[in-house]
């Protein structure tokens, strides 16, 4: 018999940008690398992840105020697009319009601001849903994306970022908007218009170079230390990518945008994994996993999971195996399918068993076979992460028969103890939350440690086997650069 080798893997995009990346968003497959393990400003392109959190942390229709601060914390030269004042009210809906759309750096802190208590505080936030979403190569100090020291990104995880963000459907539904109106404000009393300054979301002449039907939305971002940045969010025929340019050049920077998203829609197809693989789910023998035996048809992938794959491969050309579950593994699950072509990782569905009933809100979502540590990017309202559960002070306390109850005791105590009581209670409670929350953030760094040195490994599978001399050559930047700077100091 003759063996054919699999179709290689295409890479020949063209663009000119130091850096860029393109990133399935159901498969979470790495379809195009360069550069994208290496650290830049990210400029206003942050504003993807700050709007993210706002949304799983606040209400549309809140009341923001801008104050003193949220006015200027801002770079001198950064300036004011609507001349907004100190004291000027919106919504957390109008602020995020006017964050997205024009970039306004005031409405990132206002909204720091109210979700958090102050911009420090959302800054631990942002950095928090970076180890989420496993980014272990990026790291903010403000929401708007000007300069700071140890403000970077790769463009790896901010392709992780933008397919976070581009699940949440309210995101996307401002992102995608060519111009929202906005209410009276001090210097504004008949309000004002904000407007879309994505190039390639907005044309809609075919002659233009910068028409591109699959764009969506997305963002942009520019700083002289940075350059032109861009994150374009694209749909066709059923798939979803998302392309990010980093250090780009004016004008050119779209271009290499749309180039991307073009050479993923083209040059790449998504095969779903339900529909493809009878491995596990068919025959009449029982098939051994994990050292116990399964009927085959007890089996069932999960719906919905997809591989990506250059148009000419097909499912069968990709390897599978089988992976140890990993942590929040939906209850019915027996493992994990993972499947890699040309030794990067294209995408992965649970195996699951049909005989164990899960309840409705354990069910796996869209997002639950996505790598560990990733999240969809959909997350509740309510208050923000640093804030412990209210507690509910006790009513007049009343004695009780142990008689006639189930056994339960309860102490009568004078009226006039009760509300010393009652704060040494809460003091006690809050100590004790508070102790609890340090030992929970501890725990947590240490298994973000952990994750970030499993994801190395990945990162590799992930991009393919030309990204192991890519990786260790940064790595002896990085050190290099570390060494540098403590040689200044």
């Amino acid at each position: 018999m003759t063996a054919f080798a699999r179709p290689d893997w295409p890479s020949d995009t063209g663009i000119q940008a130091e850096a860029g990346a393109l990133m399935d968003v159901d498969s979470g497959t790495m379809i195009f690398g360069q550069n994208s393990h290496v650290e830049y400003p990210p400029a206003s392109i942050t504003k993807l992840l700050t709007a993210l959190i706002v949304l799983e942390h606040a209400e549309l229709s809140d009341t923001v105020t801008y104050s003193e601060t949220a006015m200027n914390s801002v770079e001198a030269d950064s300036g004011n697009k609507y001349s907004l004042a100190i004291g000027d009210t919106m919504t957390v809906e109008d602020c995020l319009y006017a964050l997205l759309l024009s970039s306004v750096n005031q409405s990132a802190n206002a909204l720091a601001e109210h979700v958090a208590g102050s911009i420090p505080a959302f800054v631990d936030m942002m950095n928090q849903k970076l180890a989420e979403l496993g980014c272990n190569e990026s790291h903010f100090e403000n929401p708007s994306g000007l300069n700071g020291d140890t403000q970077n990104v790769s463009a790896y995880d901010m392709a992780k970022i933008a397919c976070a963000a581009f699940q949440n459907e309210k995101l996307l539904e401002i992102s995608s908007s060519v111009s929202h109106e906005i209410g009276p404000t001090t210097n504004n009393p008949n309000g004002f218009t904000v407007h879309q300054e994505h190039r390639l979301v907005i044309t809609e002449d075919t002659a233009s170079e910068f028409y591109c039907p699959e764009a969506v939305a997305g963002k942009t971002g520019y700083l002289l230390k940075a350059g032109n940045t861009l994150v374009t969010y694209g749909e066709k025929d059923g798939r979803r990518l998302v392309s990010v340019i980093l250090k780009g050049s004016p004008r050119q920077y779209f271009l290499d945008g749309k180039a991307l998203l073009q050479f993923g829609f083209d040059r790449f197809q998504n095969v779903g994994i339900a529909e493809n693989e009878t491995r596990y789910v068919t025959g009449e023998e029982a098939v051994d996993i994990g050292g116990t035996s399964y009927n085959p048809a007890d089996l069932m992938v999960e719906e919905g999971k997809v591989v990506t794959l250059p148009e000419e491969a097909s499912f069968g050309d990709a390897e599978l195996s089988l992976e140890a579950l990993p942590e929040g593994a939906p209850a019915n699950a027996v493992a994990l399918l993972q499947y890699v072509y040309n030794e990067r990782k294209v995408g992965q569905a649970y195996l699951l068993d049909k005989t164990i009933q899960v309840p409705a809100e354990t069910e796996p979502s869209g997002g639950d076979a996505a790598e560990p540590g990733a999240e969809d990017g959909s997350g509740e309202t309510g208050s923000t992460a640093q804030e412990p559960e209210d507690t509910e002070e006790p009513t007049e306390t009343a004695s009780v028969d142990p008689e006639k109850t189930d056994g339960r005791f309860s102490m009568k105590l004078p009226k006039a103890v009760i509300p010393g009581v009652i704060l040494a209670v809460l003091a006690a409670l809050g100590a004790g939350l508070w102790m609890v929350w340090i030992r929970k953030r501890r725990k947590e760094e240490a298994e973000a440690a952990a994750r970030r040195r499993e994801r190395r490994r990945q990162r590799l599978m992930e991009e393919g086997p030309e990204a192991a001399a890519e990786f260790n050559r940064l790595l002896e930047e990085k050190k290099n650069r570390s060494q540098g700077r403590g040689h200044r100091r």
